[in-house]
């Protein structure tokens, strides 16, 4: 067992950066709940106090974590902002390669061992895989947040608030749909304006779209103006909104509703997205501030209309976007916690990266560049592999939010490395085959040609590349050398070894050196722009088909006739310009998980295109991509209780 860890704060720097001592360091290297357990967190309070955050813009959910006020951004407008690093990866096993631990290790290595100011942000975890497979996202070993329970599970409730607001969105467009085939125009306007009341406030924004906003009172609008306000007249066949639940749930995926006696004639084909998956979930990644967030929950498309279909219709001609707002508002605020030392930590949004844009908020970005200030660094996570998370970064939060990034780092194992050179597949749950364990330069050559494409992608963003190799107990010297001396010959500026699980923030010096010189060599050879894959005048087509050859490595595209027909549907609406998000298996740079290492001579399946016009993007469905995962034979669930006699969560990973 554990004994309760000592931390001395290690003088008045950014955060309360305390170093983790020889004695904390355990060996061997405990479970990841236990050494988050044996680390007494500093109280919020402090951590916020330390990187200039005043009493006024700090929220208290408890001892250890707080929400902060948007307004921060404003107070330190004219503040420079710091550099911003993202860290990637290769693309991955089942077993992840740790990635979010590099996220963590980098910014500890930063701030408690190089004397940086630096905060590190990453996105709140979704239950499903927190019980499922892959367990939680808090970091591991001696490179995590904490406390890991609160992080893993409810953290303060922002995933709850979106399952909220689009379950709230779906009843209303159902229950729209059916009270429409149900009643008169001179029904619905009716119950919608009672005689003598005045128009909700939520009615207002549909108003205006009519050219009706001069209308005081319902009663100055002529009966043609009144069923073009009540009718809203809603094809069906063109809604995508689904319900959600931030479970692992395959039996949801297609479900048939409305099968009440009193809903008989509005039953219907439906299914279930997981919450991370939910647009509602996008638009809090992507919103700059809440009337950002209000005008971009209004625009949700619902569909279009039956007389019309150029005709669309959104959440605020339903009357709802103000509603989602009130739900929302508090979840727009980004979520303050630490790192084992003492790093300050945002975690904020959740999207995953294989179905969503897969990266923490932008609002969390910002509001940490400029704390940190122009000498000071912000360590971002983007989801998965490079060719998504990171991918998804540049051109679509970058290019909405105006980011500039100074560096990229993309974390490898050598399990990954070999995996995709050949050796047997690596099942999450079953003992690694013996090809793991033993040295083997020929697998670990022949898998390289992934992490080389992903270094490869990376640099024409524009943007020096540090690979970052963690180490496991079985890894050679002469193979993590090899691994390195391929990435520099690759194009990457530096490849280092990292031991932050075992070591913590000690263990990623060397990758936090390696960042500062990368990013000062690259501002002295003066300002670099940032290059995107498209430009927004393309074609969604041509956006596709460029991420797919120039990203994946594909041929090219094949699109249904569903995706043809929506495409052609969408630029006609006036979605032209919008980026798209490819929702696409993590495992492979093609559709198909089974394909690793670097593929080429295949093409990229494209079966529907959906649209977030709220969140600012189009995604396309490559391949069989669920949006809401199963759960496997043995799930993550069977290890997690509660200690009655303490009260502490055991088993979380």
């Amino acid at each position: 067992m554990l004994a309760e860890a000592k931390r001395a704060l290690a003088g008045t720097g950014f955060g309360c950066v305390t170093q983790l001592t020889s004695e904390t360091l355990v060996r061997p290297v405990p479970s990841d709940i236990a050494i988050a357990q044996s680390v007494a967190p500093h109280r919020i309070e402090r951590i916020a106090e330390a990187v200039g955050i005043l009493d006024e813009e700090l929220e208290l959910y408890g001892k250890h974590k707080a929400k902060v006020n948007t307004s921060v951004k404003e107070r330190l407008r004219d503040q420079p902002d710091g550099s911003l690093v993202v860290v990637g990866g290769i693309s991955p096993t089942p077993l992840g390669e740790g990635k979010s631990t590099t996220t963590v290790g980098l910014a500890q290595a930063l701030g408690a061992h190089l004397g940086q100011r630096v905060f590190c942000n990453i996105r709140q975890p979704s239950q499903g895989p927190t019980f499922g497979i892959k367990g939680g996202a808090a970091g591991g070993g001696y490179a995590q947040v904490i406390p890991m329970e609160e992080f893993n599970l409810h953290l303060t409730g922002d995933i709850h608030a979106i399952t909220a607001a689009n379950n709230l969105l779906a009843a209303a467009v159902d229950t729209r749909m059916f009270h429409e085939s149900t009643q008169s125009d001179a029904a619905l306007f009716r119950r919608l304006c009672p005689e003598g009341k005045p128009f909700a406030r939520g009615m207002y924004p549909r108003l205006k779209k009519l050219g009706l906003d001069s209308k005081s009172s319902p009663e100055e609008l002529t009966e043609e103006e009144r069923s073009k306000f009540v009718r809203l007249d809603i094809d069906e066949t063109t809604v995508r909104i689904q319900r959600v639940v931030d479970v692992n749930d395959r039996m949801l995926r297609r479900v048939t509703v409305a099968q009440g006696p009193a809903e008989k004639k509005a039953e219907h084909a439906t299914g279930f997205d997981i919450s991370v998956a939910s647009e509602i979930m996008a638009i809090l990644a992507m919103a700059t501030d809440l009337a950002d967030l209000r005008r971009r929950l209004g625009a949700i498309v619902i569909g279009s209309c039956k007389s019309n279909s150029s005709d669309i219709v959104t959440a605020d001609d339903l009357g709802i976007g103000g509603a989602l707002t009130a739900l929302m508002k508090d979840a727009l605020l980004p979520n303050l916690m630490q790192t084992l030392e003492g790093t300050p930590v945002f975690v904020h949004a959740g999207p995953f990266a294989n179905i969503a844009t897969g990266n923490s908020s932008v609002i969390a970005d910002q509001i940490a560049l400029k704390l940190v200030g122009q000498e000071g660094f912000v360590v971002t996570e983007a989801g998965f592999g490079a060719d998504i998370g990171v991918e998804k970064f540049f051109n679509i939060k970058c290019r909405s939010a105006g980011l500039k990034p100074k560096c990229a780092v993309i974390v490898a194992t050598l399990r990954a490395l070999k995996m995709h050179g050949g050796a047997p597949a690596v099942s999450a749950g079953a003992p690694l085959p013996k090809e793991y364990s033993e040295p083997s330069i020929e697998l670990l050559e022949a898998g390289f040609a992934n992490l080389e494409r992903h270094i490869r992608n990376t640099t024409r963003f524009g943007v020096p590349v540090v690979v970052a190799v963690n180490r496991f107990g079985v890894d050679s010297d002469e193979e993590l050398t090899r691994v390195c001396e391929l990435a520099k010959g690759a194009g990457a500026a530096d490849a280092v070894v990292c031991t932050h699980h075992a070591d913590g923030g000690k263990g990623a010096a060397d990758l936090g050196r390696a960042v500062i010189a990368a990013i000062k060599s690259r501002a002295a050879d003066g300002e670099q722009k940032l290059t995107l894959t498209y430009d927004d005048s393309e074609s969604l087509t041509t956006k596709m088909e460029k991420v797919a050859t120039q990203v994946y490595g594909a041929d090219g595209i094949d699109l249904s006739d569903e995706a043809k027909a929506t495409i052609a549907r969408y630029e006609a609406l006036g979605f032209k310009n919008l980026p798209v998000c490819m929702a696409k298996t993590q495992y492979s740079f093609t559709a198909d998980p089974e394909l690793k290492g670097a593929p080429s001579g295949f093409r990229l399946p494209v079966r529907d295109v959906r649209l977030s016009a709220g969140a600012g993007f189009v995604y396309p469905l490559c391949g069989a991509m669920p949006t809401i995962p199963g759960l496997p034979t043995r799930p993550a669930y069977y290890n997690i209780d509660v200690d009655v006699e303490s009260g502490k969560v055991v088993g979380l990973s």
